[in-house]
């Protein structure tokens, strides 16, 4: 069900384009993922990430006009009785604090459910991360609970993350 880079459709919102992840994005993706601000929420890049094509995972660069701002992800379990979509993102420092998270979750979270009608959707922000949790909400999704020690951090400390879960009829659109 995911889709490769030349099948996934582009996404737009009122400021932001989702395009498939390219070639030619990965140095300025790799650049925002370093940042101290992403990179405490995220694991350290490998050499070769983001790999444009992954099996199972489709891929966006976000941008705002012309400018690369942004990683957006999504996968899916599909097991019929399971079946549900997660999903990830990050922005750069400077665009943080505008709107645009939202904007690009909830342009996502529509895509999967109008276009691939998936019921219930997840993502799980590290407890901590207060500013994408208040983002994720606005969207509609719902505290299911903390998963303890859920994420190790760069220090090799233990992060608890908490899991979210949208239902397709809580969309806030």
């Amino acid at each position: 069900m995911a889709t490769t880079p030349e099948l996934a459709p582009e996404l737009r919102g009122p400021r932001v384009l989702l395009v498939p992840l390219r070639p030619e994005h990965r140095a300025r993706l790799r650049e925002i993922h370093r940042e101290p601000e992403v990179r405490k929420w995220w694991q350290m890049p490998d050499d070769d990430w983001p790999e444009v094509e992954e099996r199972d995972t489709t891929k966006y660069t976000v941008l705002e006009g012309d400018q690369v701002v942004g990683f957006a992800q999504w996968y899916f379990e599909p097991d019929p009785e399971y079946r549900h979509a997660g999903l990830d993102l990050f922005l750069s420092a400077q665009t943080q604090g505008r709107g645009l998270g939202t904007e690009v979750v909830r342009v996502l979270c529509a895509h999967l459910i109008d276009d691939h009608r998936f019921h219930r959707l997840v993502i799980d922000p590290k407890v901590a991360n207060a500013p994408a949790i208040a983002c994720y909400r606005k969207v509609g999704f719902k505290d299911v609970g903390v998963m303890r020690e859920y994420e190790l951090n760069h220090d090799g400390s233990w992060a608890d993350g908490l899991l979210m879960d949208l239902l397709a009829r809580e969309l806030v659109r």
